[in-house]
């Protein structure tokens, strides 16, 4: 079937794809948008993946300072190349992670990051509050394990809703940046300081 050029327009600005992918896209999903969009995301996790074991030695340390100047954020964000990391697509990546960060608070980069001590406190903590609510001993660890992912998803960085995005992670974001750009793409560390807080408050 013949897919709209409006479409794929549409398409291009809520995923970020080429017009090509966007075609193809809207044809397998029969000029579904939703459809299409989850056929981009599965399309750019696949190839994420494809590239996540190559090095990524290139980038940029991205700064941004909240209006009012009491809260800002430093990142460093990589790439394959310099050519890729002089992109206009890839420069606004790091600006909408860093303000995504300055936003949404996130402690860590990813689930392996957070730290054993504080895992066990947080399992602790989850199960003493399964218990206190008079759930039956046998769904403690369903509830405990249930508990756990939305708390990856509150405080590491990957797992996050993206701020001007909430229907994907800054997982999913990155493998729609690693699609387009076609090198892979890592987020290698940040820093968010609010005026008078001490790092780790």
């Amino acid at each position: 079937m013949p897919i709209d050029a409006t479409l794929v327009k549409d398409l291009r600005e809520k995923t970020g794809a080429g017009v090509l992918d966007c075609q193809k896209a809207l044809t397998q999903s029969g000029g579904d948008i939703a459809k299409a969009i989850d056929f981009l995301r599965q399309k750019g996790l696949a190839l994420a993946q494809k590239k996540a074991g190559r090095t990524t030695n290139d980038g940029l340390i991205v700064s941004y300072i909240h209006a009012g100047s009491k809260l800002g954020v430093l990142l460093e964000v990589n790439c394959e190349t310099d050519f890729v990391a002089k992109t206009d697509d890839f420069q606004e990546l790091g600006r909408d992670l860093a303000m995504h960060i300055a936003a949404a608070d996130p402690r860590y980069l990813q689930r392996e990051d957070v730290p054993p001590a504080v895992l066990e406190k947080e399992k602790e903590i989850f199960r003493a509050q399964a218990k206190e609510s008079g759930k039956p001993e046998a769904v403690l660890d369903k509830i405990v394990a249930g508990r756990l992912e939305k708390f990856y998803a509150e405080l590491c960085l990957l797992e996050q809703p993206f701020v001007k995005d909430p229907g994907i992670t800054i997982k999913d974001l990155l493998g729609q940046r690693i699609a387009k750009l076609g090198e892979n793409i890592s987020v290698r560390r940040f820093t968010r300081f609010r005026l008078g807080e001490m790092i780790g408050e």
